[in-house]
């Protein structure tokens, strides 16, 4: 009796023991679940905030990007590979870049707003100084770029007429940084009488607008024989150069000064592929006694605002020639250079005379042409 006893009691001991275990069991499994669940629910919160942040900052870059590549308020647009038309003003913040190149060779202003997301590129020319030679293309040249939105190569590319085999991409590699709003121009006054050029251009941008300098072409002839004499020592009399057979009665029409004079022969091919309302006739002989008032029509015919004025000029009554205060590449006053306003030599009044008569009846049909009466003698 004693040992049921005993055995009993063991036994309730053990049930109880083991019931113990099953509570203790249950607990630990609860509370490793109540961990482990929130734990994942920790895990997961984050994970959803890590992807919209992911989220927001893609849709971000994507409207940067979209931006950038041609969403700019004025609705300009840019294209590697032709010219640019963009509303002309004030350069603005968001601008259409060209993808891909470096900015080796850029201007150090350009280095400057690059921070700012200024991001200049090369454009093929909007503009171009297309002649007449030794009329005053480099003064229009070195006046127009006084403009802060004007931006021009430096030296004549001669791309359509000597260079055409290389191709656009060579072409715009040799035009200067610009950034939107600013016109890309190039100067060659050797293109107004090649007469594959007009063809070219208009392949290049039927939109191009064109510049034409002209002066009296008797004038023109004897400031172009002068440049070149002062070249070559032994050159012949310009009187020599002329005329056939040194009698004035025939004008040597395939002597070079002559030749370029007679404009409107040349104008004729270029109004095969452009309107008269994409060129712009500028006067020579204005643009030396008032070239603040020829600058300005450029600029209007730019749809530029009139940022040059008279305050930029100051006439050097020695070379007879009008001179900058400053200019893109100098801030103090200087003129053009030596070969402007050059001394021409004596010409026979005869030979002038009858270059005059010789070239009477083209001005007339040139004048026709374009409207204008330029006024020669």
């Amino acid at each position: 009796m004693f040992v049921m006893s005993i055995w009993c009691s063991s036994l309730s001991l053990s049930s109880r023991s083991l019931a113990i275990a099953m509570v203790a069991c249950v607990a630990l499994l609860y509370f490793s679940y109540s961990f482990n669940v929130c734990l994942l629910a920790s895990i997961s919160r984050c994970l959803q905030q890590s992807n919209i942040r992911n989220l927001l900052a893609l849709s971000s870059s994507t409207h940067n990007e979209s931006t950038e590549s041609g969403g700019s308020s004025n609705g300009s647009t840019s294209s590697g590979n032709s010219s640019t038309t963009s509303t002309r003003g004030p350069p603005v913040q968001t601008v259409t870049v060209q993808t891909g190149g470096s900015l080796n060779g850029a201007a150090p202003k350009y280095q400057m707003l690059r921070p700012q997301g200024l991001r200049p590129s090369r454009h093929l020319p909007d503009t171009l100084i297309i002649g007449v030679k030794k009329s005053g293309t480099r003064a229009l040249l070195e006046f127009i770029r006084l403009h802060p939105d004007v931006r021009a190569a430096g030296s004549e590319v001669h791309f359509f007429d000597r260079h055409y085999q290389r191709g656009l991409r060579w072409y715009r590699h040799h035009m200067p940084y610009t950034i939107e709003g600013q016109i890309t121009m190039e100067k060659t006054p050797s293109y107004f009488v090649t007469k594959e050029v007009p063809q070219r251009v208009y392949h290049m941008n039927p939109e191009t607008k064109l510049l034409i300098v002209v002066r009296d072409p008797v004038t023109r002839a004897i400031s172009d024989y002068t440049q070149a004499a002062s070249k070559k020592a032994d050159m012949k009399r310009f009187e020599q150069l002329a005329f056939v057979n040194g009698s004035y009665s025939m004008v040597d029409t395939n002597w070079g000064p002559v030749k370029i004079g007679v404009y409107a022969r040349h104008l004729e091919r270029w109004l095969l592929y452009f309107p008269l309302s994409q060129l712009l006739f500028i006067s020579g002989e204005r643009l030396i006694m008032d070239p603040a008032y020829e600058i300005g029509r450029v600029q209007d015919f730019l749809g530029l605002k009139r940022v040059v004025t008279e305050k930029h000029f100051y006439f050097n009554a020695t070379k007879g020639f009008p001179c900058l205060f400053k200019s893109e590449a100098r801030s103090t006053p200087h003129c053009l250079g030596k070969t402007k306003g050059r001394n021409h030599p004596h010409i026979d009044s005869g030979a002038i005379e009858r270059l005059r008569d010789f070239y009477r009846p083209f001005n007339d049909r040139f004048y026709q042409l374009t409207g204008i009466n330029f006024a020669w003698p």
